[in-house]
């Protein structure tokens, strides 16, 4: 590994809330784990509009004030261009983002599929 990976590595820890969101043309959906995986919450559909990204942004923080995080890392597949809008709100609100590549989450479901069929 080299040095830059370990450094976006070490941004994750006890205190992140990592939300992962799953990009869509009208209506969002995002989840919220920890990082050893243990889900917050349940999930939140939200629309692609900025009263939906408040709504996120709302749901976030009542579960870092919830579960004593301190962190916030978004993380979003770039699909089209139906991401833009919400990671400029999130960018306006200091929040960090990781853009996720496609073809990695689609390896990860593929493996994860396997792992549940055994």
């Amino acid at each position: 590994m080299n040095y830059n990976q370990n450094k976006r590595i070490m941004q994750i820890n006890e205190q992140t809330l990592i939300i992962g969101v799953d990009i869509a043309k009208e209506r969002h959906v995002a989840r919220a784990q920890d990082f050893r995986g243990i889900e917050y919450g349940k999930t939140l559909y939200f629309s692609n509009d900025n009263k939906g990204f408040i709504e996120l942004y709302n749901w976030f923080n009542k579960l870092c004030a919830e579960h004593a995080k301190t962190n916030v890392i978004v993380g979003m597949e770039p699909t089209g261009h139906y991401w833009f809008c919400l990671a400029k709100f999130l960018r306006q609100k200091g929040i960090k983002i990781a853009i996720v590549n496609p073809m990695h989450v689609k390896k990860v479901k593929s493996l994860m599929i396997t792992l549940q069929q055994k």
